[in-house]
């Protein structure tokens, strides 16, 4: 038999059978494939937001058996492998010929901490295995700098599971840009406040002690300067209590009029960034230049079209009560939308229920792609 690229063996070849390429879950070992599920359970106890990833590491021995373990505990701090060379330092245990298998591929970069691949290397790692490729340009590579160091390395392993443990970094990451949520929270019959204003409270407790759920895990809060002037909201992340939650998103206030001076976005909460545009790219530039990967927009119907309109959204969560008012604000201002051909349409991912409330989650679709014209001859 021969080895692949991996070190996992090939079968010989079948004379006049067409070649075939073995997954990644076949070029792995049954202790590698369940050191790489516990991989992803510890990367879950790293930090749920923040510009960096949640990553796990298990380290096995040269006998198959559990020398280290690590994860990603925030920016700043060790990453994943070297926390699991770490553990393995502290148990006392060798790492020479250890295999590491981890949740994305190492880092070939120098940032606030040093190259992950350097760190495997010195340790005299000798096998690894990764769930998903690390799409980061200026972190990728680590794959590649192991293999030319004589490291065999398998890629794309539990690939799927990877991802969703990586969830909005990922996409934000694969995107250029903050992956954006548009929240909405709505009658019905699609109203935001009645014909008088008053708007609290439309949906449930259990409504919003949900959105307050959503809030702590992403990196920034968006509303417009027309929602801080009629509903003063602090856009801060309580638990059921009613207490602050320790990591609070920053709250960013789209629009050129000045916040007041007494408005509630100046208490208690994370920090305040007013972005005096009404341009939504140029709200997603300057986030994603402070690291943010996830932003909420809450408010109002003028920011939440906006950022529909320049095909900005990547997901909607809808918090739909049974209630009807037949007038009033509507959830949505003016998409530029004349007839249903060109309506703005989503795809459902989720229907949770929220006490008497409902929750949808749904993804736009990509606008279809226009149909040719035959070209006319003179």
């Amino acid at each position: 038999m021969t080895s692949t690229a991996t070190g996992a063996p090939t079968p010989p070849a079948v004379p006049g059978a067409a070649p075939t390429s073995a997954a990644p879950e076949d070029t792995v070992t049954p202790a590698e494939t369940a050191a790489l599920r516990q991989a992803l359970l510890v990367a879950r106890r790293g930090p749920r937001h923040g510009p960096n990833p949640r990553v796990g590491c298990v380290l096995l021995g040269a006998g198959g058996a559990v020398v280290g373990e690590g994860w990603h505990a925030g920016a700043g701090t060790p990453h994943a492998e070297v926390a699991a060379l770490a553990d393995a330092a502290r148990r006392g245990l060798d790492t020479t010929g250890a295999t590491a298998v981890v949740t994305l591929e190492p880092c070939n970069h120098t940032g606030r901490t040093g190259p992950c691949t350097e760190a495997l290397l010195a340790a005299g790692v000798r096998r690894v295995v990764v769930a998903v490729p690390d799409p980061n340009p200026v972190a990728a590579g680590g794959a590649d700098r192991l293999r030319q160091a004589g490291v065999d390395v398998v890629t794309g392993v539990l690939q799927d599971e990877g991802r969703t443990l990586l969830g909005t970094w990922l996409r934000s990451v694969e995107r250029g840009r903050p992956f954006v949520t548009l929240k909405l929270a709505t009658t019905l019959d699609g109203r935001v406040a009645a014909a008088d204003g008053t708007s609290r409270w439309i949906t449930s407790d259990v409504a919003r002690h949900h959105a307050h759920d959503l809030r702590a895990e992403v990196d920034a809060i968006a509303v417009g300067t027309g929602t801080v002037r009629t509903d003063d909201p602090a856009l801060t992340a309580r638990n059921a209590a009613g207490e602050l939650h320790t990591d609070q998103p920053l709250r960013v206030v789209v629009g050129h009029r000045d916040i007041p001076a007494g408005a509630r976005l100046h208490g208690p909460g994370g920090e305040l960034l007013h972005v005096r545009t009404h341009d939504p790219a140029e709200v997603l530039r300057v986030l994603g230049e402070r690291e943010v990967r996830h932003l909420l927009v809450e408010g109002g119907p003028i920011l939440a079209a906006a950022f529909l309109r320049a095909g900005l959204v990547d997901e909607v969560h809808a918090y739909v009560a049974p209630v009807l008012l037949g007038a009033g604000p509507a959830a949505i201002a003016d998409l530029g939308v004349t007839t249903l051909g060109d309506a703005v349409r989503l795809t459902t991912r989720s229907v949770l229920p929220l006490g008497p409330d409902v929750l949808v989650v749904a993804t736009p679709e990509p606008p279809p792609t226009p149909t040719p014209q035959p070209t006319q001859e003179a």
